[in-house]
């Protein structure tokens, strides 16, 4: 019987959101920006499984469920964009421009780090694409020969650091317009920035899930064409 339970995709869905919940009470009662409900259920989910046993495919039987909607609910990000977009036809330019350039500012860094590094390209497959949403960098990653679980994990990490520090990189380069404090946001720390983007406000929501798009987009085009020439 018990078997039965773990193997029902209902087992997965249950225990994924029962720890998004506990994590997302533990972040709002501590306020420690650090802990981030994503990383803090991520954890807790694994622990969960190796206190219990129970593999990991099994409980992806119901959790890939969610991991399907990661597509969906990125899109919906538009919304706030809709919302504003006499903004981003005001300044549509600066707008295209600053995500171009978070880009391949994203995609060399990785590339000097991992040379410097010595990584091998299986390792620079695996992280070059840290600063998409997990579907589109998962699928790069799998193009290239990277490896899932790494590509998976440096997202995490890219979001929640993007997220955590974001406000001091704000301060620090007295950076006040709304507009580029969510393009920022959007380019280099993806759906995790875009959540701290939409605390800030809408306009900020708006224009943070146009970069997730945007930066998508043109991160499509352009790793194949770098990864081509290493």
């Amino acid at each position: 019987m018990i078997d039965s339970i773990v193997k029902s995709p209902v087992f997965g869905i249950v225990i994924t959101l029962v720890m998004y919940i506990i994590a997302l009470w533990i972040n709002k009662k501590t306020k420690i920006a650090a802990l981030n409900p994503l990383l803090v259920s991520t954890i807790f989910v694994i622990i969960f499984l190796l206190i219990t046993k129970i593999k990991y495919e099994d409980y992806n039987i119901g959790g890939q469920y969610i991991t399907f909607l990661i597509a969906p609910s990125t899109v919906a990000l538009v919304v706030n964009l809709y919302k504003n977009i006499d903004l981003l036809k005001k300044n549509l330019i600066p707008i295209f421009v600053g995500i171009f350039a978070g880009v391949i500012t994203s995609v060399l860094s990785v590339f000097a780090l991992s040379k410097l590094l010595g990584v091998n390209k299986e390792m620079l497959s695996s992280l070059i694409p840290k600063s998409l949403t997990t579907a589109i960098g998962v699928a790069i990653s799998q193009e290239f020969g990277g490896i899932e679980v790494i590509t998976v994990f440096a997202i995490i990490i890219t979001g929640i650091v993007g997220a955590v520090i974001s406000p001091f990189v704000f301060k620090i380069f007295n950076i006040k317009t709304r507009v580029a404090k969510g393009i920022g946001l959007g380019t280099a720390a993806h759906a995790i920035g875009t959540s701290k983007a939409i605390e800030m406000g809408e306009v900020e929501g708006g224009m943070s899930g146009l970069s997730i798009a945007l930066a998508g987009f043109i991160s499509v085009i352009l790793i194949p064409l770098f990864m081509g020439m290493i």
